[in-house]
This record gives C-alpha cells, sequence and structure tokens, in this order.
C-alpha cells in the first residue's frame, strides 16, 4: 500500500534543502536518510532522502540530485509516498492509520446512527472526521478523545460523544458539495501524537494522531486517545 508519509514545502537556504509537513508518527523511518519515495507528482519522483534535520521545530530534508535552491523550489508541494504494509499496524494499540478508520460506521454512544467516515481531514491545530450522512451531507467531527471515546475495527465502527449542537443543522459540517461551512470546526482540544514539523506560514504542520496519506491522498488525523498515524489509501 502507498501512503503519503509528507509534503514538500518551500527551500530553506542554497543548497537544496526543503522544509517538509511530516505526515507519519514514524519521520526516523519513513524520512530518514536513505529513504527512497515515490511522488505525486509521479515525474518528479522518486526521491532519495539524502539527508534530514530539524531546525526550529521543522524537518529540513535534501534529496540526491537537488543541490541548490532552484532545485528545491522545484519539488514545492511534492507529496512524498512510502511503500507500507496493509498488514502493519501501530505499535500503540490505541494509534490507528488513516485507512483503518475511513468507511468505519458511526454512531452515539446511545447507538442513533449518524453515517460514515468519509475522509480524515488534518488540520495544523486537530484533525477531523468527515462523515457523510445518509442524505449525503457532511459533518465534522474532532477526533479527540473526549468526541470520540471508542473505535472499534473489529465491529467497523466509531462512537461518538458530541457535544450538543454538534451534529445539528447545516452548520455542523459541509454540504456534499464539500463547501466548508460557519462553525464547521467544533470543540476538541489540540489532538496528542505525530510529529509536527511543519511551517505554519506554509500552511504545513505535522499529524496530531498521526499522519501517513494515501497515495493521492494527504493528511493525518489525531485525538486525545491515540490516532491514526498514517492517513491512508482513500484516493489511492
Amino acid at each position: 500500500m502507498q501512503l503519503v508519509v509528507g509534503r514538500i514545502g518551500r527551500a530553506h537556504g542554497i543548497k537544496g534543502e526543503v522544509t517538509v509537513e511530516v505526515r507519519t508518527d514514524e519521520p526516523e523511518l519513513r524520512l530518514g536518510p536513505g529513504a527512497v519515495l515515490a511522488t505525486d507528482p509521479a515525474a518528479t519522483g522518486p526521491l532519495t532522502i539524502a539527508t534530514g534535520r530539524v531546525h526550529s521545530g521543522r524537518l529540513l530534508l535534501r534529496f540526491e540530485g537537488v543541490a541548490d535552491r532552484t532545485g528545491a523550489e522545484g519539488l514545492r508541494n511534492t507529496l512524498l509516498i512510502a511503500e507500507v504494509d496493509p498488514e502493519q499496524t501501530p505499535d500503540d494499540p490505541e494509534e490507528y492509520y488513516d485507512h483503518q478508520l475511513v468507511d468505519l460506521d458511526v454512531v452515539t454512544t446511545d447507538g442513533t446512527e449518524i453515517g460514515r467516515i468519509a475522509e480524515i481531514s488534518h488540520l495544523p491545530y486537530q484533525d477531523l472526521l468527515i462523515v457523510r450522512r445518509p442524505d449525503g451531507s457532511e459533518v465534522m467531527i474532532p477526533f479527540v478523545s473526549e468526541i470520540v471515546p471508542e473505535i472499534d475495527l473489529d465491529a467497523q465502527r466509531a462512537v461518538v460523544d458530541p457535544p450538543p449542537g454538534l451534529l445539528d443543522g447545516p452548520e455542523s459540517g459541509r454540504s456534499a458539495g464539500g463547501e466548508v461551512s460557519d462553525g464547521g470546526v467544533s470543540g476538541g482540544e489540540a489532538a496528542n501524537g505525530g510529529a509536527a514539523n511543519g511551517e505554519a506560514g506554509d500552511g504545513e504542520a505535522g499529524g496530531a494522531r498521526g499522519s501517513e496519506g494515501g497515495a493521492t491522498g494527504d493528511g493525518t488525523s489525531g485525538g486525545g486517545t491515540g490516532g491514526s498515524r498514517e492517513s491512508g489509501g482513500r484516493d489511492a
């Protein structure tokens, strides 16, 4: 399975380094020197990591064959993709890869059906479960333990305990056409977990509960009880 483990941001300095938005809780494994990564767009890769370091809270990588700022700028917004065994699971039993969460049925603690997880939205300050309702509308649920107390992979469901108003009305999510409505992001604390090596000015922030994205999708999801470390397969 191909999973997105990072996104290249702006060039740093004049020697070919780039900032990287980390989308994995295992950057030392996925984004270490010598790692060979596929890319999206595919024509940009494959890329082999030559060096890596953390500077001011951001991950900086340099790739083989990229020796100057011009070459680094040419990589901007490229997604970095790793091959991952689809049977692989996080070491922490309370953490999840995004591809494990997509398509789970979502019910409240009293058994009321809400819909099905369509995707994970990865924001700088928290991750959201994008839940598609039977009528085609979508609701965004912060992926934190207070609101999502249970993930049952065997039963293929996520149990939510939403605060009042979270699921009510058009403000609770976005329309079937995908437009985010006012107030669509509701509640939730910043998620725990993944590496936050992003660059805020560039929209780069690392995963919360973890984060590797699907081969042509991206993002990371997170929450208080552990999290999805690798966002996978939604568009792969």
